[in-house]
């Protein structure tokens, strides 16, 4: 791909580590073709995060001429759901992604049992009796060597008997588990015998009911790879330490492929979680309207808010690929859509906090057809008609009984202009019982009308509105985000625990989800007011808007038509982002 210029952000990666380290390994023929994959586990929706690593694998795949593979890691069945592996599929495709090949952990089973039996025959592996906390208890700690299992010297015959019994469902869930026998006493906590088998008596989505024992993660994880030719598995950086197991894997297995493992910067961004426990505690305690909630930051919860695709891109080719660690603010992902946005959505008027206004000398009856552009910025996008009439819509806070000084909206005795139509001045207030302001009378000046010329007075304000017998009513829902916290509970640090832990011990079959954790102390920074519904009203030909339409409504930003929620005739419309931001990217 020297020289070539890409169409967008899909086909190419700024300069980094890993396009060096593949470079050269082509350059010295130690790679004939890159093989890279993504490698979900289909035990939730993807997230902002995976879009990184969706990113980086198919873009670094395809820059080099090579092959991606999408692989689902279904290894444990009790947390994996057919419903994941269709919403995967969905999001890498919605990014702009096709893969080689898509394959499953579990079309490899019958090869990962016979290595874990090679491994047992070259006194590389044991059958080992104890419970979870009994081997978690001996594996020691970070400045504590392990012990070993009182199981550890069993008979390569013993082994494999008892392995045998396990493939054959003798034994209960947690009855006994097989491990890698290396070192109790290795710095590295991942290589002290961790468990690469269990029992799980569960039904699996692909197999079936074949299979009552399960290989761990840890230990499928660099078999796929070898298995499927991968030359280069990228993964983020709460993996480096698992890496030498990975060799170990490899090569104590005698896999005839050797792939090599490469960590890069996980992608955090501020005011989110991206653990997939804790979004699933959000779904299942109805915090959140399911995964794809426009407040989530999962792919589908970003999609239907109205992210494009093209924004998610841009932004993760903004951040890079290197192995640093930090947060990025939420505003930088907000920016690369306003971006995207700005020249592909119309430009149109919609009144989110109503208040009528009766323009008492225009002719009852009468409506006008005004012209307005659809994108200032865009004039490829042409123009539309909107009516005007004696009785229209503006927004409640475009009105001051009593304002303060530099107001420059309406009030009694005030003019303004109304975008693309006239000028009007307030005449009269009308209140209900209670002293509210339920309705204003104004007069229009027919000299004034938007694109005549008029010279004759200036105005200090512009006010938008909607002409009130042909709007259309419409419900709007606004965010801000779920999580009040800017770091939401050392996040890469729990979920690098529970990826190390992963290996240690379930043997009960459930998932790394059983390591003790504080999953309930994040719900303590859920944003209370991360959603306001509020009802009101569009332009008359909104009545047509299809679900993902976008349009910036003037003032008040971006929105998208909601897939889940809209009616013919009532659109509910998400806001995807503020109109502006005091963000910007620093300077180059």
């Amino acid at each position: 791909m020297k020289g070539l210029i890409p169409v967008d952000n899909r086909f190419t990666t700024p300069p980094n580590f890993i396009k060096n380290i593949i470079t050269e390994d082509l350059r010295s023929g130690k790679v004939q073709e890159v093989i890279t994959r993504f490698p979900p586990e289909p035990n939730g929706y993807l997230h902002i995060g995976h879009a990184k690593a969706i990113w980086i694998n198919f873009t670094l795949g395809g820059e080099f001429g090579g092959k991606t593979n999408l692989r689902f890691d279904d290894t444990n069945p009790v947390k994996e759901d057919v419903e994941y592996v269709n919403s995967i599929q969905e999001d890498v495709k919605w990014l702009g992604y096709e893969w080689n090949e898509k394959r499953f952990a579990s079309d490899y089973f019958d090869e990962m049992y016979n290595r874990a039996v090679l491994l047992i025959e070259k006194g590389k592996a044991y059958v080992d009796d104890q419970s979870a906390d009994e081997i978690r208890q001996m594996r020691g700690t970070l400045t504590e060597p392990g012990k070993n299992s009182p199981f550890r010297e069993r008979s390569v015959e013993e082994n494999l008997d008892l392995f045998t019994r396990m493939r054959a469902g003798e034994f209960q869930n947690g009855e006994r588990v097989l491990r890698a026998k290396i070192d109790m006493a290795s710095p590295n906590i991942n290589l002290r015998d961790p468990v690469i088998y269990r029992i799980s008596h569960a039904h699996h989505h692909n197999t079936g009911d074949k299979w009552c024992i399960y290989p761990m993660y840890a230990f499928a994880h660099p078999l796929e790879d070898a298995i499927e030719g991968v030359t280069h598995s990228l993964c983020s950086l709460e993996f480096e330490d698992q890496r030498p197991f990975y060799d170990w894997v490899i090569a104590e297995c005698e896999m005839e492929s050797q792939p090599r493992q490469y960590e890069f910067g996980r992608l955090n961004l501020s005011q989110m979680v991206t653990s997939k426990r804790k979004l699933k505690l959000l779904v299942d305690e109805g915090h959140v309207d399911g995964w794809d909630d426009p407040r989530m930051p999962t792919i589908s919860g970003l999609r239907r808010r109205g992210y494009t695709p093209e924004a998610i891109r841009d932004f993760v080719y903004e951040t890079g690929i290197s192995k640093n660690y930090g947060v990025i603010d939420l505003q930088t992902l907000e920016h690369f859509v306003r971006e995207d946005l700005k020249l592909k959505a119309p430009r149109t008027m919609a009144v989110l906090h109503p208040l009528k206004v009766v323009i008492t000398n225009y002719p009852e009856g009468q409506v006008e057809w005004l012209e307005a552009e659809n994108n200032v910025e865009n004039p490829e996008m042409g123009n539309r008609q909107i009516p005007f009439s004696r009785e229209i819509y503006i927004e409640q806070d475009d009105f001051m009984e009593n304002p303060p000084n530099k107001y420059f909206r309406l009030f009694p005795g005030n003019e303004v202009r109304l975008k693309h139509a006239y000028f009007i001045k307030c005449n009269d207030v009308i209140k209900d019982a209670d002293g509210n302001v339920v309705e204003i009378h104004c007069t229009y000046d027919v000299e004034t009308k938007s694109g005549s010329g008029f010279t004759g007075r200036k105005v200090k304000g512009t006010i938008h509105w909607v002409e009130a017998t042909q709007a259309v009513p419409a419900e709007f829902r606004l965010y801000e985000p779920l999580i009040s916290a800017d770091a939401p509970e050392a996040e890469v640090e729990v979920e690098a625990a529970v990826a190390g832990a992963e290996m240690e011990a379930d043997v009960t079959g459930a998932g790394a989800e059983t390591v003790e954790q504080p999953e309930k102390t994040f719900l303590d920074q859920l944003n209370p007011n991360s959603l306001e519904i509020v009802h009101g009203f569009v332009e008359q030909e909104m009545k047509e808007a299809k679900p993902q339409d976008k349009f910036q409504f003037f003032r008040h930003g971006y929105f998208s038509v909601d897939p889940k929620h809209s009616e013919p005739g009532r659109p509910v419309f998400n806001r995807v982002v503020s109109l502006k931001s005091s963000f910007q990217l620093p300077k180059a």
